[in-house]
């Protein structure tokens, strides 16, 4: 590994001490109590773009998570960084995230604005550290520092007013929010960038919203088509397109690699703190690329993000949630068993609402349309 890597052996530990493992670094350590973690287990129904429910080829926010990952070690590995902890991150990025995607997020945001907000970086900080309760030790699975800074501030410094589940556990653990992160942390955030730009032209395609025509006529995509049907004429179009869009995917990995390359050799960190210290983050698009992706995403925003059918599809699910807050501050008795002393614990109604809020962000697309169906609708069939 190169110099700025972070180093398992330097590594600042968990806020709960353990004893080490003989055969796993901390970093490996960390990334296997993720994968076996309930919150990603449940990233399996839950939606990316399209809901859960609406086709077996869409992505989840497992399947993304899965593509980051691999997207990151990539990068990772030919940067010379601890492949490992950018895997963790990786992996555990979107554990934060409630059902229904953004629509849900801006929901909860929404109902949680008198309780201190909702944010899902925050929770997925507040998953790992209080919610996954297996241990006989401790609560949250008790990741390193390293771990927990980057999933903190994989997109940057947090400054400002923190989201209150951030907050609360800085305040016990400080994960020096107003640095850059890691390198590996950096790498984590851009591999998402990466595979969503990707893979949710994939979907927008396959859900028929747009036509490989008009994708063919966006920057970067245009040159990729022109490739394939260079070498290929008369190519199928189902493989025309995986062609093209591999070429894409491609395409924004090497960039990435050659921007990276180009700035840690101007920065010449000797460790990662001088990367945490450098005063702006050294894993990114060049600037060519990312305004031909600003272009790419708007065209998203447009045929994909705003189609009508996911207009009327985000509607219907952001009634699920709003139906389900209010149902559950009043009737907190009908959350699970495990809640229950949670419940009787609230010192008041701010502190019963951040419960309502984790319950409902743990839920899985499909777990929320049932949950919406016995306790609003009435219907227990």
């Amino acid at each position: 590994m190169k110099p700025y890597a972070t180093d398992p052996g330097q590594s600042r530990g968990r806020l709960f001490p353990e004893e080490e493992s003989t055969f796993r670094t901390c970093y490996q350590r960390d990334r296997d109590r993720i994968i076996h973690a309930s919150a990603f287990r449940r990233l399996k129904h839950k939606t990316q773009v399209f809901i859960e429910h609406e086709g077996d080829y869409y992505r989840t926010r497992l399947t993304h998570s899965i593509e980051v990952a691999q997207v990151a070690r990539t990068i990772s590995g030919v940067l010379g960084l601890n492949a490992e902890l950018t895997e963790a991150l990786a992996l555990a990025h979107d554990l934060g995230h409630p059902p229904f995607g953004h629509t849900g997020e801006d929901a909860l945001q929404a109902l949680m604005a008198p309780y201190g907000g909702f944010d899902h970086n925050a929770q997925a900080i507040r998953i790992v550290t209080a919610l996954e309760r297996h241990y006989a030790e401790f609560d949250g699975l008790n990741l390193t520092w390293e771990t927990l800074e980057g999933l903190a501030k994989h997109n940057g410094p947090v400054t400002g007013d923190l989201p209150w589940a951030l907050a609360e556990y800085n305040a016990r653990h400080d994960l020096e929010l107003d640095t850059h992160a890691s390198a590996e942390a950096q790498v984590a955030a851009i591999a998402d960038d990466v595979a969503y730009n990707h893979h949710d032209l994939h979907d927008g395609l396959r859900a028929e919203l747009f036509s490989t025509d008009e994708l063919a006529e966006l920057p970067i995509l245009h040159d990729c088509f022109a490739r394939v049907d260079d070498l290929y004429p008369g190519l199928n179009y189902y493989r025309r397109r995986h062609e093209a869009l591999r070429r894409f995917f491609g395409i924004l990995v090497e960039d990435v690699i050659a921007v990276a390359q180009a700035n840690l050799a101007e920065i010449d960190p000797q460790n990662v703190t001088d990367l945490r210290h450098a005063g702006r983050g050294v894993i990114r698009f060049s600037d060519p690329v990312w305004h031909d992706l600003e272009v790419i995403r708007a065209f998203l925003f447009d045929r994909m993000y705003r189609a009508p059918s996911v207009i009327e599809m985000r509607e219907q699910v952001t009634q699920v949630v709003n139906d389900l807050f209010p149902q559950f501050m009043a009737h907190p008795e009908e959350l699970p068993k495990q809640w229950r002393k949670d419940v009787a614990d609230a010192r008041d109604e701010t502190a019963l609402a951040r419960i309502v809020s984790d319950y409902i962000a743990g839920m899985t697309d499909r777990f929320a349309i049932q949950c919406h169906e016995r306790f609003v609708l009435g219907n227990t069939n």
